[in-house]
């Protein structure tokens, strides 16, 4: 299991299916340095980057049936 990042100094996150919908700040983010929530479109390329802070997320692992 990877360990979730709780502040917004990483700028690329591994996720999973189990992540999705992905949104940035993640729940385990620390909330004295987050921004609003912003819901990302990972499921289109398998990548999405945050427009606030920059993070680049990437889905990694099978993706769950029913997906697009």
């Amino acid at each position: 299991m990877a360990q979730r990042p709780t502040e917004l100094n990483q700028r690329s996150i591994e996720v999973t299916a189990a992540d999705l919908p992905l949104h940035c700040p993640l729940p385990s983010m620390k909330t004295w340095n987050a921004h609003p929530r912003v819901f990302l479109p990972i499921h289109q390329t398998g990548e999405a980057l945050c427009p606030y802070c920059s993070t680049k997320y990437t889905l990694v692992g099978p993706r769950s049936v029913g997906s697009h």
